[in-house]
């Protein structure tokens, strides 16, 4: 594999060793004082000090203080940060969580008030009206594709609930896509961002809206995954395939502007009442709510089937979970009954569903959890 560079919705370079060529970008760019945004765990491990190896003649400083599904009070520590280093740029390093922290820090760098109050569905949402500081991404992990995507998701502190921060000012100005940067993430992550890659190119491909062109993306990364993802849970140090998932986040994230659906609405839920690990929740949720979908998808349920090379996409979506270890059910996760009423309500008050080819009722989604749990 060599670096090559692209633009789609942002520059890419991607490749083993892109991530050598930030600080040059970022010199280019003008850039000498950047804050790196990365998570607790990176920030022990030997990667990031590599990566910081790379960085003569830049003051770099670094916030650790993502963990866990982001929160609020972690992006407005992160801009504090910021100020406190006297930043020119933000470098996002990590997985989906530190990507989207990175990018509401440099939204708060330049803008006033709380985070939450830049959500799509705050009451009285600010406008993003300042150009925002010189952001590149990094992924560490193949999942969410936060790298090439326009929004953030945090949750609210107290209660959990998730809100989205979306502008196109968000995106990224470049990323660098390393797929050595995933080589060593364990068995689990990799299966459930694997998930998560796959699921945002299924549901992004049955949502009912039209996008030709995220339609196309969609099913070319479902093609990609079907054979990467079971290739790299086995060969963790096989590069071509960690690249191929690599490649497959980013399509998924690039094709979700079309929008998801119910088996989001599901994670969303999950993760805020149980915990759960996003990615985690919608590869248990996936096959279930495929199951509800296909009386009003059943053709473009075949297509999928065809790029997964599989007689069956249902079928074949519960046998890969059984090859990555994901579990079949809830129960297994330390979701109990009790929970499903809050679940319930969680769902259904999320967005994601409104575009899910079969129309999801409270009731649809009582059904669903219950049969998953």
């Amino acid at each position: 594999m060599s670096i090559q560079k692209f633009a789609f919705p942002t520059t890419i370079h991607f490749g083993p060793g892109a991530r050598k060529l930030v600080a040059a970008h970022l010199l280019e760019a003008g850039c000498k004082r950047p804050l790196l945004v990365t998570d607790k765990g990176l920030a022990a491990l030997p990667v990031l000090g590599e990566f910081r190896s790379y960085f003569s003649g830049i003051e770099l400083d670094v916030f650790s203080g993502v963990q866990g599904n982001p929160v609020a009070s972690q992006a407005r520590a992160g801009a504090a940060a910021y100020r406190a280093h006297g930043a020119d740029s933000v470098i996002g390093f990590g997985g989906g969580a530190a990507l989207d922290v990175a990018k509401v820090v440099a939204l708060m760098a330049v803008h006033p008030g709380d985070v939450l109050e830049y959500a799509w569905d705050h009451p009285q949402v600010r406008p993003i009206n300042k150009p925002l500081p010189h952001f590149v991404a990094l992924p560490t992990t193949a999942g969410t594709g936060s790298e090439v995507g326009r929004s953030s998701v945090i949750s609210e502190d107290d209660t959990h609930v998730k809100r989205i921060v979306f502008s196109a000012a968000l995106l990224a100005k470049a990323v660098f896509a390393d797929p050595e940067l995933t080589l060593g993430l364990p068995a689990n992550i990799t299966a459930a961002t694997g998930m998560d890659a796959l699921t945002h190119n299924i549901e992004s491909y049955l949502s009912p809206a039209y996008h030709p062109l995220c339609d196309g993306i969609a099913l070319e990364g479902v093609r990609i995954a079907a054979r990467a993802l079971p290739l790299v849970f086995r060969e963790p140090r096989n590069i071509q395939a960690r690249g191929d998932m690599l490649m497959a986040s980013m399509m998924g994230a690039i094709a979700f502007q079309k929008d998801l659906g119910a088996v989001h609405s599901c994670a969303h839920a999950l993760s805020t009442v149980a915990g759960l690990h996003h990615g985690l929740a919608n590869g248990v949720m996936i096959d279930h709510v495929m199951r509800f979908n296909r009386p009003a998808a059943e053709e473009k349920m075949k297509e999928l089937a065809r790029v997964a090379d599989a007689p069956d996409l249902i079928d074949w979506l519960g046998n890969l979970k059984s090859e990555l270890g994901i579990p079949a059910k809830l129960n297994s996760l330390g979701v109990k009954a009790e929970h499903l009423p809050r679940l319930v309500d969680i769902a259904f008050a999320d967005i994601c569903h409104q575009t899910n080819p079969r129309p999801c009722t409270r009731q649809d989604f009582e059904q669903l959890f219950a049969a998953a749990l």
